[in-house]
């Protein structure tokens, strides 16, 4: 019997441990990440942002250039993808179309958080998050889409932690958060999802008081401490989320490649071309030529 790519992602999550889960921008970097051996993917808005039109994660990608990028990623790869959703682009009911799409788009997950538009990166100084009414109205569509046939796992995120801390202070800014992650838990959310917290107490918390399937963002670079999946999965987080750790990575070897080559060098740290060819298909679209007799 034929499985979906939800079903699977559920399935990975039944499992004990932590799942370390690279983030990826296109299909690419997706089917590096799969060919690393690496269980499940998560396509990163700031990623997408950053690669497809060299611009910052603060919500200027349209939902149909997000579900374009995703159509790719999905169609590359055998692995769940998880998608970036932002703010679900809209009302309730927009909210309710983003989940459908995504799910025809491929994806076996979507991300979804309480930001007001126009959202931000949660570690790039978030100053507001909508009203508790909304953020719960934001989740209860996704939870009424998933049940119309949107078969999709549903990551709720809050970025309380932060857009708060001016306003109510450190301490009421974590509460409220925590008090939104398990009001979605309530209504239905698979996987909860606390951005930015600020040390490892504040991580434990989270896993002490919110329950379900949990996800910590680890971002280099970033407001939460760096942690190894050993010391997250003892701490109860189920899914570690590395953002931009592919995209940094590559900026930094093209820079590299680039100065090489103003130095009238080739860069040395390559693939080969016979690698790059098996890698994006070449060897496999030759083979199938043959077996139709079109060669």
């Amino acid at each position: 019997m034929t499985t979906t790519s939800a079903q699977r992602l559920r399935a990975l999550l039944e499992r004990e441990g932590c799942l370390v889960m690279p983030c990826c921008f296109d299909a690419l970097s997706a089917r590096l990440v799969e060919r690393a051996g690496f269980p499940l993917t998560f396509m990163s808005g700031f990623s997408v942002a950053a690669a497809r039109a060299a611009l910052p994660d603060t919500g200027l990608l349209t939902v149909s250039e997000m579900l374009d990028q995703g159509r790719s990623i999905c169609e590359a790869v055998q692995i769940p993808v998880i998608g970036d959703g932002d703010t679900g682009h809209g009302n309730a009911l927009n909210v309710r179309r983003t989940v459908q799409q995504f799910a025809r788009a491929g994806f076996a997950g979507i991300m979804l958080e309480d930001q007001l538009v126009p959202k931000r990166c949660g570690h790039t100084g978030v100053k507001e998050v909508v009203g508790r009414e909304e953020a719960l109205a934001r989740i209860r569509a996704a939870v009424a889409a998933r049940a119309d046939g949107a078969d999709l796992v549903i990551v709720a995120r809050t970025d309380a932690r932060s857009a708060l801390a001016a306003s109510h202070g450190e301490a009421a800014a974590l509460d409220e958060a925590l008090w939104r992650l398990n009001a979605f838990a309530e209504l239905g959310a698979d996987v909860l999802f606390l951005e930015a917290p600020r040390s490892e107490a504040e991580l434990r918390r989270f896993c002490r008081e919110v329950p379900g399937w949990r996800l910590a963002n680890m971002l280099e670079g970033g407001i939460t401490p760096l942690l190894p999946p050993e010391a997250l999965a003892e701490m109860g987080v189920r899914l570690a989320a590395y953002p931009l750790t592919l995209l940094s990575c590559a900026a930094a070897a093209m820079q590299a490649a680039l100065k090489d080559l103003q130095a009238g060098r080739t860069p040395e740290r390559m693939l080969e071309f016979a690698e790059l060819r098996e890698l994006v298909g070449f060897d496999r679209y030759d083979a199938q030529l043959r077996e139709s007799g079109q060669a």
